[in-house]
Protein backbone atom coordinates (compact mmCIF):
# COMPACT_ATOMS: atom_id res chain seq x y z
CA UNK A 1 0.00 0.00 0.00
CA UNK A 2 0.85 3.71 -0.36
CA UNK A 3 2.46 5.09 3.02
CA UNK A 4 2.90 8.43 2.23
CA UNK A 5 3.65 11.40 -0.39
CA UNK A 6 5.87 13.91 -0.62
CA UNK A 7 6.25 16.75 -2.90
CA UNK A 8 9.10 18.96 -3.80
CA UNK A 9 10.55 21.28 -6.42
CA UNK A 10 13.68 20.18 -8.41
CA UNK A 11 15.55 23.01 -8.73
CA UNK A 12 15.98 23.23 -4.93
CA UNK A 13 14.13 20.47 -3.30
CA UNK A 14 11.67 23.20 -1.61
CA UNK A 15 8.49 21.19 0.20
CA UNK A 16 5.34 21.70 -1.65
CA UNK A 17 3.05 19.36 -0.15
CA UNK A 18 2.77 16.16 1.89
CA UNK A 19 0.16 14.08 3.13
CA UNK A 20 -0.48 14.86 6.68
CA UNK A 21 0.05 11.07 8.53
CA UNK A 22 -0.81 10.07 12.29
CA UNK A 23 1.67 9.20 14.56
CA UNK A 24 1.92 5.62 14.25
CA UNK A 25 2.84 6.21 10.21
CA UNK A 26 5.28 8.77 11.62
CA UNK A 27 7.35 7.36 13.68
CA UNK A 28 7.70 4.18 11.35
CA UNK A 29 8.44 6.08 8.59
CA UNK A 30 10.66 8.91 10.02
CA UNK A 31 13.91 7.84 8.72
CA UNK A 32 12.19 6.76 5.42
CA UNK A 33 10.86 10.49 5.11
CA UNK A 34 14.56 11.13 6.11
CA UNK A 35 15.70 9.26 3.11
CA UNK A 36 12.97 11.09 1.13
CA UNK A 37 14.89 14.58 1.41
CA UNK A 38 18.46 13.45 0.82
CA UNK A 39 16.79 12.03 -2.44
CA UNK A 40 15.08 15.50 -3.55
CA UNK A 41 18.72 16.93 -2.60
CA UNK A 42 20.00 14.97 -5.09
CA UNK A 43 17.71 15.28 -7.90
CA UNK A 44 17.88 17.55 -10.91
CA UNK A 45 16.21 18.34 -14.00
CA UNK A 46 18.58 15.66 -15.86
CA UNK A 47 18.11 13.17 -13.54
CA UNK A 48 15.46 10.04 -14.31
CA UNK A 49 11.95 11.30 -15.05
CA UNK A 50 10.67 7.68 -13.46
CA UNK A 51 12.84 5.94 -10.47
CA UNK A 52 11.89 3.31 -8.23
CA UNK A 53 14.58 3.32 -5.08
CA UNK A 54 14.76 -0.23 -2.24
CA UNK A 55 15.61 1.23 1.02
CA UNK A 56 14.75 -2.01 3.82
CA UNK A 57 10.93 -2.98 3.89
CA UNK A 58 9.97 -0.45 1.83
CA UNK A 59 10.76 1.45 -2.23
CA UNK A 60 10.32 5.08 -3.04
CA UNK A 61 8.61 5.78 -6.32
CA UNK A 62 8.89 8.97 -7.60
CA UNK A 63 8.16 11.00 -11.18
CA UNK A 64 9.29 14.43 -12.52
CA UNK A 65 7.06 16.75 -14.40
CA UNK A 66 7.10 20.12 -15.30
CA UNK A 67 9.89 20.77 -12.34
CA UNK A 68 8.32 19.25 -9.76
CA UNK A 69 8.96 15.83 -8.09
CA UNK A 70 5.92 13.09 -6.86
CA UNK A 71 7.52 10.95 -4.61
CA UNK A 72 5.33 7.92 -2.51
CA UNK A 73 6.65 5.27 -0.33
CA UNK A 74 4.95 2.32 -0.67
CA UNK A 75 5.64 -1.64 0.58
CA UNK A 76 7.59 -3.76 -0.78
CA UNK A 77 5.08 -6.06 -2.24
CA UNK A 78 2.86 -2.81 -3.60
CA UNK A 79 1.97 -2.75 -7.63
CA UNK A 80 4.70 -0.62 -9.35
CA UNK A 81 2.27 0.16 -11.66
CA UNK A 82 -0.14 1.00 -9.45
CA UNK A 83 2.60 3.50 -7.17
CA UNK A 84 3.28 5.42 -10.68
CA UNK A 85 -0.57 5.89 -11.95
CA UNK A 86 -1.13 7.21 -8.57
CA UNK A 87 1.71 9.68 -9.18
CA UNK A 88 0.79 10.73 -12.73
CA UNK A 89 -3.01 11.52 -10.98
CA UNK A 90 -1.63 13.23 -8.25
CA UNK A 91 1.08 15.52 -10.64
CA UNK A 92 -2.14 16.26 -13.65
CA UNK A 93 -4.26 17.62 -10.68
CA UNK A 94 -1.20 19.85 -8.69
CA UNK A 95 -0.28 21.16 -11.97
CA UNK A 96 -3.62 22.06 -13.14
CA UNK A 97 -4.22 23.75 -9.63
CA UNK A 98 -1.07 25.56 -8.86
CA UNK A 99 0.81 25.42 -12.10
CA UNK A 100 1.48 29.02 -12.46
CA UNK A 101 2.80 29.16 -8.47
CA UNK A 102 5.45 26.67 -8.78
CA UNK A 103 8.08 28.89 -9.66
CA UNK A 104 6.98 32.06 -7.76
CA UNK A 105 9.61 34.28 -5.91
CA UNK A 106 9.60 34.16 -2.24
CA UNK A 107 7.47 30.91 -1.82
CA UNK A 108 7.51 29.42 1.40
CA UNK A 109 7.91 25.71 2.64
CA UNK A 110 4.92 23.52 1.98
CA UNK A 111 3.29 26.28 0.41
CA UNK A 112 0.44 24.45 -1.01
CA UNK A 113 -0.42 21.73 2.08
CA UNK A 114 -3.92 22.28 1.26
CA UNK A 115 -3.22 19.32 -1.59
CA UNK A 116 -3.18 17.08 1.33
CA UNK A 117 -6.97 16.69 1.20
CA UNK A 118 -6.46 15.13 -2.72
CA UNK A 119 -3.84 13.33 -2.31
CA UNK A 120 -5.49 11.44 0.67
CA UNK A 121 -8.68 11.12 -1.36
CA UNK A 122 -6.40 9.59 -4.00
CA UNK A 123 -4.63 7.58 -2.02
CA UNK A 124 -7.27 5.94 -0.41
CA UNK A 125 -8.67 4.67 -3.95
CA UNK A 126 -5.46 3.12 -4.43
CA UNK A 127 -5.41 1.54 -1.25
CA UNK A 128 -7.31 -2.16 -2.47
CA UNK A 129 -4.91 -3.66 -5.12
CA UNK A 130 -8.12 -6.05 -5.08
CA UNK A 131 -10.86 -3.52 -6.13
CA UNK A 132 -12.16 -3.66 -9.87
CA UNK A 133 -10.87 -0.89 -10.86
CA UNK A 134 -6.95 -1.22 -9.49
CA UNK A 135 -7.17 -4.29 -11.50
CA UNK A 136 -8.22 -2.61 -14.38
CA UNK A 137 -5.36 -0.36 -14.05
CA UNK A 138 -2.52 -2.92 -13.47
CA UNK A 139 -3.94 -4.34 -17.05
CA UNK A 140 -4.02 -1.32 -19.13
CA UNK A 141 -1.12 -1.13 -20.96
CA UNK A 142 -0.89 2.48 -19.49
CA UNK A 143 3.30 2.11 -19.22
CA UNK A 144 5.76 -0.19 -19.00
CA UNK A 145 7.09 0.10 -15.71
CA UNK A 146 9.86 -2.73 -16.16
CA UNK A 147 11.51 -0.09 -18.02
CA UNK A 148 11.85 1.85 -15.17
CA UNK A 149 15.13 2.18 -13.18
CA UNK A 150 15.85 1.07 -10.04
CA UNK A 151 18.42 2.13 -7.60
CA UNK A 152 19.64 1.29 -4.00
CA UNK A 153 19.05 3.87 -1.21
CA UNK A 154 22.69 3.33 0.60
CA UNK A 155 24.39 3.62 -3.12
CA UNK A 156 22.41 6.63 -4.01
CA UNK A 157 22.86 8.49 -1.10
CA UNK A 158 25.61 7.67 0.46
CA UNK A 159 28.54 6.96 -1.88
CA UNK A 160 31.08 9.30 -1.16
CA UNK A 161 30.00 11.60 1.61
CA UNK A 162 31.27 11.83 4.70
CA UNK A 163 29.55 10.56 8.13
CA UNK A 164 29.48 14.39 9.07
CA UNK A 165 27.89 15.65 5.72
CA UNK A 166 25.18 13.17 6.90
CA UNK A 167 24.86 14.50 10.06
CA UNK A 168 24.65 17.54 9.01
CA UNK A 169 21.68 17.11 6.58
CA UNK A 170 20.21 14.98 9.30
CA UNK A 171 20.22 17.83 11.52
CA UNK A 172 18.45 19.85 8.87
CA UNK A 173 15.79 17.66 7.83
CA UNK A 174 14.39 17.20 11.40
CA UNK A 175 13.99 20.68 11.20
CA UNK A 176 12.13 20.87 8.37
CA UNK A 177 9.99 17.81 9.63
CA UNK A 178 9.10 20.61 12.52
CA UNK A 179 8.11 23.03 10.19
CA UNK A 180 5.87 20.97 8.05
CA UNK A 181 4.25 19.93 11.16
CA UNK A 182 3.36 23.22 12.74
CA UNK A 183 2.04 24.49 9.21
CA UNK A 184 -0.18 21.34 8.96
CA UNK A 185 -1.53 22.19 12.36
CA UNK A 186 -2.45 25.84 11.34
CA UNK A 187 -4.46 24.92 8.07
CA UNK A 188 -6.04 22.19 9.88
CA UNK A 189 -7.33 24.28 12.73
CA UNK A 190 -7.69 26.73 9.97
CA UNK A 191 -9.91 24.56 8.24
CA UNK A 192 -11.88 23.55 11.29
CA UNK A 193 -12.34 27.93 12.44
CA UNK A 194 -14.31 28.26 9.12
CA UNK A 195 -16.57 25.12 9.35
CA UNK A 196 -17.31 25.23 12.79
CA UNK A 197 -16.69 28.62 13.23
CA UNK A 198 -19.74 30.43 11.72
CA UNK A 199 -22.56 27.55 13.19
CA UNK A 200 -21.23 28.39 16.62
CA UNK A 201 -21.87 31.54 16.46
CA UNK A 202 -25.44 31.28 15.17
CA UNK A 203 -25.90 28.53 18.02
CA UNK A 204 -24.77 31.00 20.62
CA UNK A 205 -26.67 33.80 19.14
CA UNK A 206 -29.58 31.82 19.27
CA UNK A 207 -29.01 30.31 22.68
CA UNK A 208 -28.50 34.04 23.68
CA UNK A 209 -31.66 35.43 22.77
CA UNK A 210 -33.66 31.95 24.74
CA UNK A 211 -31.87 32.88 27.51
CA UNK A 212 -32.64 36.56 27.40
CA UNK A 213 -36.63 35.78 26.85
CA UNK A 214 -37.39 32.92 29.36
CA UNK A 215 -34.83 34.88 32.29
CA UNK A 216 -36.14 38.28 31.95
CA UNK A 217 -39.72 37.58 30.79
Amino acid sequence: MVKTTMIARVSDALPLAASIDDEQVEMELKEYKSQAKLIFRKLNLNSEKRCSIESGSYVFHYIIDHGVVYLCICERNYPRKLAFTYLDDLSKEFFMSYGNEIDRPGLRPYAFARFDTFMQNTKRMYQDTRTQSNLTKLHEDLQDVTKIMTKNMEDLLYRGETLDNLQGKSELLLRDSARYRQTARDVNLQALYRKYGPPAIILFVFLLVIYWRFWWY
